[in-house]
């Protein structure tokens, strides 16, 4: 129904693109289609003051942090040559207009919104936007809200005040970045169907005009995960287990929609993670990482018996094997000349449960001491 409503604005409404737009004016004859992924900026909604929708004891700022650090780590585990990009960390508050200017300024080539939804205590499922026109007072009431951030702005938004998200402008938006469009509906898709996959109720592929949307210049969704008011999913949602699920939910479409602009055999990636490794040598060289490098991983897991990489001790994160005096070694991360990146991400893994996790440094595969790694990251 999506396409459908799309060629029909082609049809009627290809006039309009010869008004002047409020935002990036683009060159028509250039290919605006993208054949990789370098670049990922990921939008936990809202923050800091501004606390989204709630539950009874849950918010929509916290648990979309939480989903989105563990969509961006699990990017960055298995694709460490991919740089993600994050609008907020912390709970902290980010204007509307900053989180696409953060997308738009670094050229990045997805952006992904994640947030949560509000409704009746009965409502409940997943469902993903594009821009567009929306097809019912629903999505323009999803809409609304997430827009209304903007009244929590310093100017209370008066920057805003002129700013045209009327039918014919969100045309023309969509119009000028058409194969944009076309590939955030494929990456939507994409989330549903995996949403699907782990039991979620599938409420489908949507379009409604937000801001953050709006004003990005590259294939752009905004998640909506579930829906706090209903007490069922607020308990879903609140789960560090559950938030896991849907950011691997949420990462396994990405690795499909990545594969498919490139043209991989995404099976072929899957498994690359299951190869043996040599006696002492890290699994870090089955992902190309560069040499002469120092990498620092968190230590999650030791075992004199070979463990599964998909067990669930491993929480569903990417773990690398290595090992070392007749023990089997795990870790998660690939952190590439970066220790206070290695020690953040240890604490935040102690805190969903790993308590003994720590870091250890490898140069060329090799484990080597962490007080001599640290010395040759910062040199």
């Amino acid at each position: 129904m999506i396409r459908k409503l799309y060629h029909l604005n082609l049809r009627f409404f290809t006039i309009i693109v010869l008004t002047a737009l409020p935002f990036v004016a683009l060159n028509q004859s250039d290919d605006l289609s993208l054949s990789t992924i370098n670049k990922v900026v990921i939008d936990a909604g809202h923050g800091g003051k501004d606390p989204g929708c709630h539950g009874e004891s849950a918010y929509e700022k916290h648990v979309c942090l939480s989903m989105a650090l563990m969509l961006g780590s699990m990017i960055e585990d298995r694709y460490p040559e991919i740089e993600v990009l994050y609008t907020r960390k912390t709970d902290v508050f980010v204007e509307l207009a900053e989180r696409a200017k953060i997308a738009n300024r670094n050229d990045a080539d997805l952006f992904i919104c994640i947030h949560a939804n509000a409704a009746s205590p009965q409502a409940y499922g997943t469902e993903t936007y594009v821009l567009g026109l929306h097809r019912t007072d629903a999505q323009q009431r999803v809409a609304e809200r997430e827009n209304s951030t903007i009244h929590l702005e310093d100017d209370k938004g008066e920057k805003y005040k002129d700013f045209d998200l009327s039918p014919d402008a969100i045309i023309a938006r969509q119009l000028q970045l058409s194969v944009f469009l076309d590939q955030s509906i494929n990456f939507a898709s994409k989330l549903q169907k995996e949403f699907k996959a782990i039991g979620r109720y599938n409420r489908g592929v949507k379009q409604a005009g937000f801001l953050v949307l709006y004003k990005t210049t590259m294939p752009s969704v905004l998640i909506e995960t579930g829906f706090l008011t209903n007490p069922t999913e607020e308990k879903f949602l609140s789960d560090s287990t559950t938030q896991r699920k849907m950011a691997r939910s949420m990462f396994t479409a990405f690795q499909k929609y990545k594969s498919e602009l490139e043209g991989v055999d995404l099976e072929v990636v899957e498994n690359s993670e299951n190869l043996s490794t040599d006696k002492n040598k890290s699994s870090e060289s089955q992902v190309d990482l560069p040499s002469d490098k120092v990498v620092f991983r968190i230590q999650v897991e030791t075992s004199r018996e070979k463990l599964a990489l998909t067990n669930p001790k491993f929480k569903g994160y990417t773990v690398y094997e290595y090992e070392q005096d007749g023990l089997y070694k795990y870790t998660i991360g690939i952190h590439i000349q970066d220790f206070e990146g290695a020690n953040d991400r240890k604490k935040q893994l102690r805190e969903e449960g790993f308590q003994h996790a720590f870091v250890v440094g490898f140069l060329n595969g090799e484990r080597i001491n962490l007080q001599k790694a640290i010395n040759l990251a910062e040199n």
